[in-house]
């Protein structure tokens, strides 16, 4: 390929779009929004979608969207010596006035430095000079712990993007309107709530490398409190395409938050409170969605939680639409629900116990029963659905040997009942490796190790081997630990990323850590106190300064934790909104 044909690719995926609001790329001031993974990828994120719309309704400003190329295509690029152009209209990434990258998985983060690079701009924050472009990350992996990323960033919108990302254009515009330097811009954009600005806070290290914490700049503020979004608007896709993940789908998001207090769950704490979208507001998306023809995608953290969700999918069925729903609970699922999903064509139920025993369900405050998996499977039966998918984790805190047993007879059982309520399909297990996250109550536990992992991932596969109706899915334990480094490491773990995307991207991290004497294990493994400092304190979640001990106590407890209620004060976040 060359400079042409790279140009021409992009011009054909904008033609098969259907865009519902103006993108002039006239207007003075440009935004570029980075996905980093493949435009068939990103084009299924809602949150992306949401801040372009956000953009693009200013009157001052443009947002253009830029995409991992393919592979064939980053070889073109890096040949014809083209930097990374944007789908609208082509512009050089270098040529905006201000980067935003969505970061929303570990894994993406080996292609920020390469994009970064191929957009002709400098890796690392401290290279750029004065009037090169603002690089702003923002999405979940940004929320709870952006410090193995904090080299390649100018600054962080921690929690929700809507509103903060037009403040913070705002104080960009104002600062370069007025000649400020860059140093003095990003001071400014300290001062905007949400807002972190890593430049500001050098990290302390103790002997042996242990983090101790930062020493902040004189006027920086010593913690960073995340937004919070009311759900007052729609909340769904902008761009339509059928080039994407989800196929021929138009996403509807149906709430935001949980308030289920499952204890491994970054979302549920980062994002509570819940909140849900007025049914009227969800009527007008599935209108959109009817005007398209598209399948409604009903996005959310619980599905079967909300409590129009019934009235809901019974009006997307008087569309004469399909419907899909991103998760459901097997406690909330109901008959409707289960209904409308089997007449939208859909074959497979996917619920999520993660544990096989109900004490480990306990320890981690999941709330589902043996007998809620009965009754999923009896409402799938008696709407024609023959599949089902069960979502587990291995390595919980707690586990043992007896809980993997757990598993296997959880499956044998929910697929003898399967056979006998008259659901003949498959019951696929889908196992991952659990990963501790920060602004959990399990932040402060170590991963079990990886040779634990893969003896009882193989003792599951065993137990399960001679049913030929169960089926085994098990993610990449390699995978899983490099997730596990990424998502509590500190800003040391920048170089690595940046090392392995100069040459084989996550295939190379190992050798990276190797390279710049950095351990994995000691990341992984080693148990943390609840008193010493953690990369990602500098942020503030809302919550209570004690909450997530307590909760980690309760765990070791199996002690219930009530989901959230109206006039509930426990957790700490209500009534700390930004």
């Amino acid at each position: 390929m060359n400079r042409k044909e790279l140009q021409q690719a992009l011009e054909a995926l904008a033609r098969e779009e259907v865009n519902r609001v103006g993108c002039d790329t006239k207007k003075p001031h440009k935004v570029a929004l980075v996905y980093p993974n493949t435009y068939f990828v990103g084009m299924s994120n809602l949150g992306l979608q949401i801040i372009y719309e956000e953009i693009n309704e200013r009157e001052d400003s443009v947002a253009e969207r830029v995409f991992l190329p393919s592979k064939k295509e980053m070889e073109a690029y890096e040949r014809t010596r083209t930097p990374l152009m944007s789908v609208e209209s082509q512009r050089y990434l270098c040529d905006f006035e201000v980067i935003g990258i969505d970061i929303t998985f570990e894994m993406d983060y080996f292609y920020i430095p390469w994009i970064l690079k191929a957009g002709q701009i400098a890796v690392r924050a401290e290279h750029r000079r004065e009037y090169d472009p603002i690089v702003i990350g923002g999405g979940p992996c940004a929320t709870f712990n952006p410090e193995p990323l904090a080299d390649f960033f100018d600054a962080f919108i921690i929690g929700e993007g809507e509103g903060v990302i037009s403040e913070a254009l705002d104080v960009i515009y104002d600062a370069r309107r007025n000649g400020i330097t860059r140093q003095e811009l990003l001071r400014k954009l300290s001062k905007v709530a949400g807002i972190y600005v890593p430049s500001l806070y050098e990290p302390v290290y103790e002997r042996h490398g242990v983090f101790a914490g930062y020493q902040a700049e004189e006027g920086a503020p010593r913690r960073v409190l995340r937004r919070h979004a009311p759900l007052v608007r729609s909340g769904e896709t902008v761009v339509a395409t059928d080039f994407t993940e989800f196929g021929s789908m138009y996403i509807v998001e149906v709430a935001r938050g949980c308030g289920r207090h499952c204890r491994f769950c970054m979302a549920g704490y980062c994002y509570r409170k819940p909140r849900v979208r007025p049914l009227e507001i969800l009527k007008a998306g599935v209108d959109r969605a009817a005007k398209l023809g598209k399948k409604v995608g009903l996005m959310g953290a619980a599905i079967s939680d909300y409590p129009e969700i019934d009235a809901l999918v019974r009006y997307i069925r008087s569309k004469g639409l399909r419907y899909s729903c991103a998760s459901l609970r097997a406690d909330s699922l109901t008959a409707d629900v289960v209904q409308g999903l089997a007449d939208s064509g859909q074959q497979t139920i996917t619920i999520a116990p993660e544990a096989g025993s109900e004490r480990l369900r306990r320890v981690i405050n999941k709330g589902i029963t043996n007998d809620d998996l009965r009754h999923a499977v009896t409402l799938a039966a008696g709407a024609g659905i023959p599949h089902i998918r069960l979502y587990i984790m291995v390595g919980l805190p707690t586990e043992t040997e007896e809980d993997i047993d757990a598993i296997i007879t959880m499956a044998e059982e929910v697929q003898a009942h399967m056979e006998t309520v008259g659901c003949h399909g498959r019951l696929t297990l889908s196992v991952n490796p659990f990963i501790p996250k920060p602004f959990t109550p399990f932040q402060w536990m170590p991963m079990t190790d990886k040779k634990i992992v893969a003896k009882r991932l193989q003792r599951l596969k065993k137990g399960l081997r001679k049913n030929r109706r169960i089926e085994v899915l098990v993610e990449s334990p390699k995978e899983a630990y490099i997730q596990g480094v990424l998502a509590r490491g500190d800003r040391r773990w920048s170089k690595a990323i940046a090392y392995a995307a100069e040459r084989n991207g996550v295939k190379s991290f190992l050798e990276a850590c190797e390279e710049l004497n950095l351990s994995m294990e000691d990341e992984l493994y080693r148990s943390r106190s609840e008193c010493e400092p953690q990369p990602w304190d500098i942020l503030d979640m809302g919550l209570r300064d004690d909450y997530l001990a307590e909760e980690w106590h309760r765990s070791t407890e199996e002690a219930y934790t009530a989901p959230c209620c109206d006039g509930c004060r426990r957790c700490g976040v209500c009534g700390r909104e930004v």
